[in-house]
């Protein structure tokens, strides 16, 4: 905004010849014929960076016009120059000082000069306000502050209270947690006899009776085994989810190479089956549990397989990088993390998912499609998270996916 100026002087001339010196200085000029007149406009507007007044004026002089003004709180920030054409003895300048006045300026006004000192208090009006509106947000923050300790202080028997509580019910859900892993175990070990059980009389049936049946019952004998074939397969995904929350954190150092090389050869007809191409670029030694790593492997491995493209030989390319990841530990904050990377051609899935794939029997596509439980990935998340590590899947659909597994460098238990 133009920083507005207010020129008060009893002769038109010299208000013109202001006027005519400051226009090219991109101010907004509010032009005043005697004292009165600046006190009327001054009841409306205190918006002003400067007052450019004369002392010698009728009726009003600069002097006393300059001491009404100050009178109003609003308007002592305001500077006051005055312009004359006598030259004070040092009384009449002290009285001047007095009412307010910040500096003099004497006729014949050298333009130059006039410029250079209304440019000087207009940046100084200028600061001076940037100040006092950080000065203001500095009270407002400083009494929000105090409001939030009060708070903070009459609370603090409350949240301590709270924390107490909180406490307590963290160590029932872990407890709980225990329970019903422990409960997910058994339960699922106690439905595979029952589950052998009926594959056996459905297969005992189907052998004993398909002659003598007719291509409908044969269909349903059919869709029973099937199911009774994916029920295993489940239950089988949720005592091995069960069983990593169960185990004890034991780490070895181990060649991740030579253990996904053999991950690979127990997949190798299904490798065969589909002609894919798997390529290992490089892999670590690190400290990990080996009997969760083949299982983590072999589903990421597995599921690169398994969504490949039906025209398209699968090609998966296992690398690995070193990373850097903030921990807030001692040694600056910073930890070395191992990043290994499975890449696929397959058909990969919507970006939107890639949080969701990770869930309990969370599946992008049915039954009919792809077969599955919907727990792999889960389990592969529990396994890594067991390592103090952590995944994510990079994707587009028809273009492939990225699994991105990250390890401490060096796991500590």
């Amino acid at each position: 905004m133009k920083k507005k100026i207010l020129l008060v002087d009893d002769r038109p001339d010299n208000l013109m010849s202001m006027e005519s010196i400051l226009e090219t200085g991109g101010y907004e000029l509010i032009k005043a014929s005697s004292g009165r007149e600046a006190l009327k406009i001054l009841l409306n507007e205190f918006d002003f960076a400067l007052i450019l007044m004369d002392v010698k004026m009728p009726n009003l002089n600069g002097f006393e016009t300059a001491a009404l003004i100050y009178e109003r709180e609003k308007l002592r920030h305001i500077p006051i120059v005055f312009i004359t054409a006598n030259n004070y003895g040092e009384e009449q300048m002290f009285k001047g000082y007095q009412t307010g006045a910040v500096d003099y300026i004497y006729k014949p006004v050298n333009p130059e000069l006039l410029r250079t000192k209304v440019a000087v208090f207009v940046e100084l009006y200028t600061k001076n306000h940037q100040l006092i509106a950080q000065e203001q947000k500095l009270i407002a923050i400083n009494k929000s502050l105090e409001n939030e300790i009060n708070e903070r202080k009459l609370s603090e028997a409350q949240v301590k209270d709270l924390n107490h509580r909180l406490l307590e019910n963290i160590d029932r859900l872990e407890a709980t947690n225990k329970e019903l892993d422990r409960f997910a175990f058994m339960s699922s070990h106690d439905l595979q006899e029952p589950l052998r059980k009926i594959r056996t009389f459905n297969d005992l049936l189907y052998t004993k009776y398909k002659d003598k049946l007719d291509n409908e019952a044969v269909h349903y004998i059919s869709r029973i085994q099937k199911a009774a074939e994916r029920m295993q397969t489940l239950i089988k995904d949720i005592l091995e989810f069960s069983k990593v929350a169960n185990l004890k954190d034991r780490f070895i150092y181990t060649d991740l190479k030579v253990l996904v090389e053999e991950v690979i050869s127990d997949l190798e007809p299904v490798v065969q089956e589909k002609k894919a191409q798997i390529n290992i670029k490089s892999l670590p030694c690190l400290d990990v549990n080996p009997g969760l790593m083949r299982p983590l492997f072999a589903n990421l491995i597995g599921n690169a397989l398994k969504y490949a493209k039906k025209d398209t030989a699968p090609v998966i390319d296992i690398d690995v990088q070193s990373t850097e990841t903030t921990n807030g530990s001692a040694d600056n904050g910073k930890k070395k993390m191992c990043r290994i990377v499975i890449k696929d051609n397959g058909i990969g899935f919507d970006q939107k998912y890639a949080e969701h794939i990770f869930e309990m029997f969370v599946r992008l596509h049915g039954n009919s499609e792809y077969e599955g439980t919907g727990i792999g990935l889960a389990l592969c998340r529990q396994i890594v998270e067991k390592h103090n590590g952590f995944i994510s899947a990079l994707s587009k659909e028809n273009e492939g996916s990225s699994f991105f597994i990250s390890f401490p460098e060096a796991v500590t238990t």
